[in-house]
């Protein structure tokens, strides 16, 4: 007996030290994949306005690049259940993803230009959720909320460093097109990356100790109501460019100091996502719940508060958004049944995605009548989604 139980824990040791490595190495992809993307985006619009392009060009880039990377992931999650090539999807994807960014440097015209960070944001769009559904095997080893938060964790030191690595080429050489071609140094990392990953780990469901799965017509209620909760936070959550707009157009925060702003988010993105992954394993979505009650508060802080108060709400948002793409992916691979989740996970990202689009939209609008108005949505679609995760928190059927 004792025998048998030394080997069971051997076994299980080996089980999770392969799925840690796995989500590590999945964790580097996506550092390099958005040291090279988050990279580009912080000079994107400078680059289309210097090539020819309007304001209203740069903004319908941006938008659109958006929201066909986000309702592409239901086709595409769709497509990698049905065929089951996970790894194939996810590889077209990082490669479309990834060349796409250092090809800026030869763009000589906008239109070029603009086709390719649409292209970008295509191939992001084709691999996020295959990839998703592959990590959600490895995490059922370490626990769902820190397997996906390490791996955003991995995501966001990316997302730290590539704006600053370009900031940092751009000073020395002085060259938009010279700080995109520089990324294609990331961009051959990611890519290595994860062609080694698959070769090390060829069939990533083998991570997941075999559970039997229900035949069910389409996806529990729960999930549903979840996809609901999460549309009301993704509405009422101001992007970036919307919040260093009001920074400048109001100078409470300087020119230097909004990219620090966003870096100092994205840091503590990082942190929220590797400490609140590891409370949801222990309390379940309850964690969501209250991150989501102190993160709605950003909004007032950030477009009422001076310098301090505009850097605490800032902090607040990046918490905000360390819990949504640790928590919220978590959740959906404890509802989700193995062979689905592609499927679930296109059908969250591109719910969550259209919710961003129009809820940003909405607030775009609402600032040039009323900061009030623009809060006072914020805050109440927010707070919309509390009674709604509390229903999923009961487990309906």
């Amino acid at each position: 007996m004792q025998n048998q139980s030394s080997t069971t824990l051997v076994n299980n040791n080996t089980s999770k030290a392969h799925a840690i490595k796995f989500i590590v190495l999945l964790g580097i992809v996506s550092l390099f994949a958005d040291i090279t993307y988050e990279g580009a985006r912080s000079i994107n619009g400078q680059y289309l306005a210097i090539l020819g392009a309007s304001a209203t060009t740069v903004g319908i880039v941006a938008g659109f690049g958006e929201l066909i990377g986000y309702s592409l992931r239901l086709i595409s999650g769709y497509v990698s259940d049905k065929i089951g090539k996970y790894w194939a999807i996810t590889l077209f994807g990082y490669t479309l993803n990834m060349l796409a960014v250092p090809a800026l440097a030869l763009a000589g015209r906008w239109e070029i230009a603009a086709a390719l960070m649409i292209t970008e944001r295509i191939g992001k769009a084709i691999r996020t959720p295959a990839r998703d559904a592959m990590l959600s095997h490895a995490t059922s080893e370490i626990g769902r909320g820190k397997g996906f938060g390490l791996h955003e964790a991995l995501d966001q030191i990316g997302a730290f460093s590539g704006p600053l690595i370009v900031g940092g080429v751009l000073y020395i050489k002085g060259g938009y097109r010279t700080g995109f071609a520089a990324l294609i140094i990331p961009a051959i990392m990611a890519i290595s990356v994860l062609m080694a990953a698959r070769w090390l780990y060829p069939q990533p469901r083998n991570l997941e100790v075999s559970q039997p799965e229900l035949e069910t017509k389409g996806f529990p209620k729960k999930f549903w109501i979840y996809l609901v909760a999460v549309a009301f936070i993704a509405a009422g959550y101001a992007d970036f460019p919307l919040i260093a707009y009001h920074f400048k157009k109001v100078s409470a925060v300087s020119d230097v100091w909004i990219p620090v702003f966003y870096a100092i988010a994205m840091g503590v993105d990082a942190i929220a996502a590797l400490l609140f992954g590891y409370l949801f394993d222990r309390k379940g979505i309850s964690i969501l719940i209250i991150v989501s009650l102190f993160s709605m508060l950003f909004a007032p802080l950030v477009f009422l508060g001076n310098f301090s108060f505009a850097l605490i709400g800032m902090a607040l948002w990046g918490m905000g958004m360390g819990a949504q793409e640790s928590i919220m992916r978590a959740v959906i691979a404890d509802m989700v049944p193995p062979g689905r989740r592609g499927t679930g996970y296109g059908i969250f990202n591109t719910g969550y995605g259209i919710f961003w689009f129009f809820g940003s939209a909405i607030m775009g609008i609402l600032y040039d009548f009323s900061l009030t108005s623009l809060i006072a949505f914020s805050v109440v679609a927010q707070l919309a989604s509390i009674p709604l995760l509390l229903l999923v928190r009961k487990n309906p059927s």
